[in-house]
């Protein structure tokens, strides 16, 4: 693994403590997220970050690490970052409680498994 895709993992689960620490400090379930629109901004810009990271991976680091759709998380945040209105929030909700749970161990085994170079 490459210094760079190192560097963008540890940022990726920055975000993603960034995420868990929101949902914990605004008290979140469902239905609460989508009444507080602070925090679904909160929570939404994470993923947006995350996507746009993802996107700065190197090619080979995408092939060999494949448990996580990468290109769909990119893909996600081409979609919603010119017209941050049209994020649905039933999918930020998912995103934020089920699918960035795993990509933080996803991320945190990654870096175990490879040392720092």
């Amino acid at each position: 693994m490459k210094n760079r895709d190192r560097v963008i993992l540890k940022k990726v689960l920055e975000y993603a403590n960034d995420i868990e620490y929101a949902i914990q400090r605004f008290q979140l379930d469902e239905a609460s997220f989508m009444k507080d629109r602070v925090a679904r901004h909160s929570i939404s810009m994470c993923i947006l970050q995350i996507g746009e990271l993802a996107g700065n991976l190197t090619a080979d680091f995408i092939l060999t690490y494949t448990k996580v759709p990468w290109r769909a998380m990119i893909g996600m945040r081409h979609r919603a970052a010119p017209d941050y209105s049209v994020m649905d929030k039933k999918v930020i909700w998912e995103t934020a409680i089920k699918h960035v749970p795993e990509l933080k161990a996803y991320c945190d085994a990654i870096l175990l498994e490879n040392p720092r170079l």
